[in-house]
């Protein structure tokens, strides 16, 4: 939404230029025409005539039969007063003290009312732009909400989400084979939906994180050392093993590297218009909420709008912060953040308490939905989205399927065992073992890999997640550098392997030729995680090893 608000400013802010509908001169012999259709003459165009000139001696006397004093005759084949459209508009203007004959002259009828249509051009297109976002993305939020309907109610152990990926990649694929235009308008018609998702993509990883301290105080400070322990020295054994393969198999393969050309959208930024929209909502909810904290029926949906528009101003202030700052507060932390302080003051204020609050941020009732719930609503639509990235880069991926799929499914595998054992070796409680296992794999899909697995604590994968982001955000870089990792293939992938979103955010800042590596390792890794975590055998195995 907020990008198409800023395509409407935009077209606002254009002026529009009367003359710019107006012909131009060729090579050509051509015939200028500026008079109504009843009294119009035409004359060819000279080499360095303008069809904007003043009409000149060829021209119907009964039209310029009396011209004012300023206005006077021009012969034929003086070009003098050749120049830009809009400089001879402001000259006509200046002459002619007839608006019926500057009218007739310069500007067609069709745009005789030139102010009422570029207002009504900048209010329309926003408002089809919104339509389209709202269409777009409530397609994929009801596909999603249908396939986790139909998988509970089938007793289906499998995420959901990822079927309905594979479904829509599917489909463009036997579309770009038989029909491509209709795979292009497929994908065209989603652009909004996986923009607004790309846009706000950290701040639906957030909820789990604002309600962390329901869930800490089960944890010893013993296990929280172990945790980051094991946490930080995955992550670079994770980024070493990627690495590494990637250029075991480039070394074996020799396929060359061809830049890739395919243009990838960004995100707008945010403006200072949201960012003041955002605060008016989370003042006016706040205090409807201080005065009236069943105002909207219960405690829980009262209480979304403030808590809502202070993860979504938390993560607008975190990321216009500068490049060092971000390094300690990152956005996905402001994020939290904000909405954890604004429950605290809510709690005080109110007499309900800062855990109350956060019970009512994320209830987990359909019935009953709060801010975090409404936010991780969107992890479902996040995988779907997946099936767009891919098939944009499907000619790379076919171009370099065996370092990408021979990378991806040792890292990843690795990952998952490696965790499970070092946890095992420090002495980490079974539980949070397995609540750490899909650590270098995206939050939509490591939530739902650990729900495979009993007694599981989500906060703390969510937790873990994000710190090893936060790790890959930081030193993936001088990382990459002691390993020898220089070639962009190697860094893309195992970057993404290793640090999921944030670690591909780092690098492909300052690296824009990795990044199309590190979006297809980004998803490949928790694709293939996801699966192997879908066996039977190897869930078993991996509760078996972490005891």
């Amino acid at each position: 939404m907020a990008a198409t608000a800023m395509v409407a400013i935009t077209n606002l802010g254009c002026r529009h230029d009367p003359l710019s509908s107006l012909p131009r001169a060729t090579s050509a012999p051509a015939r200028s025409c500026t008079l109504p259709p009843r009294r119009r003459r035409c004359r060819p165009l000279t080499p360095r005539s303008s069809c904007c000139s003043p009409p000149s001696s060829s021209v119907s006397p009964r039209r310029v039969l009396r011209p004012t004093a300023a206005l006077k005759r021009i012969p034929a084949g003086d070009t003098s007063f050749v120049g830009p459209a809009n400089n001879d508009a402001t000259t006509l203007n200046h002459r002619s003290s007839s608006s019926d004959l500057r009218r007739s002259l310069i500007i067609p009828n069709s745009t005789a009312s030139t102010g009422h249509a570029t207002a009504s051009s900048g209010v329309l297109p926003s408002i089809l732009g919104v339509a389209h976002l709202a269409v777009s993305l409530g397609i994929m939020l009801a596909a999603d909400k249908f396939l986790k309907k139909a998988f509970v109610a089938a007793g289906i152990k499998f995420p959901s989400a990822l079927f309905g990926m594979f479904c829509v990649f599917s489909v463009l694929v036997v579309f770009d084979i038989f029909a491509p235009p209709v795979a292009k308008a497929f994908m065209n018609f989603f652009e909004p939906a996986t923009m607004f998702i790309k846009r706000w993509l950290p701040v639906f990883y957030v909820p789990t994180l604002v309600v962390f301290p329901l869930a800490i105080t089960e944890i010893p400070a013993a296990s929280a050392l172990k945790i980051f322990a094991i946490t930080f020295g995955g992550w670079f054994a994770t980024l070493t093993v990627a690495g590494y393969t990637v250029l075991a198999v480039r070394n074996l393969v020799k396929t060359e590297l061809i830049p890739d050309t395919e243009p990838v959208s960004k995100p707008s930024p945010f403006s200072t218009s949201e960012i003041w929209s955002w605060t008016a909502i989370f003042v006016a909810s706040f205090g409807v909420a201080y005065f009236n904290p069943t105002a909207l029926g219960t405690t829980a949906k009262t209480c979304l709008p403030f808590l809502l528009a202070a993860n979504v101003l938390g993560y607008m202030v975190g990321s216009g912060l500068p490049a060092g700052v971000k390094k300690v507060l990152h956005p996905v932390i402001s994020c939290a953040l904000s909405a954890d302080l604004a429950a605290a003051a809510y709690g005080y204020l109110s007499g309900s308490g800062f855990d109350a609050v956060l019970g009512d941020y994320l209830t987990k009732a359909a019935s009953n939905p709060g801010a975090g719930d409404i936010l991780m609503g969107f992890l479902g639509s996040v995988i779907i989205s997946f099936a767009f990235s891919i098939f944009k880069q499907r000619k790379l991926v076919k171009r370099h399927a065996a370092e990408i799929f021979t990378s991806v499914a040792i890292g990843a595998t690795f990952s998952l065992y490696s965790t499970a054992i070092i946890g095992r070796l420090v002495g980490l409680e079974p539980s949070l073992t397995i609540s750490m296992l899909p650590r270098c794999i995206t939050l939509a899909l490591a939530l739902s890999i650990v729900s495979f697995f009993e007694g599981v604590n989500s906060s703390v994968t969510a937790v873990v997640v994000v710190l090893t982001g936060l790790l890959g955000a930081n030193f993936v870089l001088a990382a990459m550098e002691k390993l020898r990792l220089n070639d962009p293939i190697s860094r893309g992938i195992a970057t993404a392997a290793s640090a999921q979103g944030l670690g591909t955010a780092a690098l492909s800042a300052k690296e824009p030729e990795a990044l199309p590596f590190c979006a297809i390792s980004y998803s490949f890794t928790g694709i293939f995680g996801s699966l192997i975590c879908s066996i039977p055998a190897v869930r078993q195995s991996l509760i078996f090893i972490a005891g």
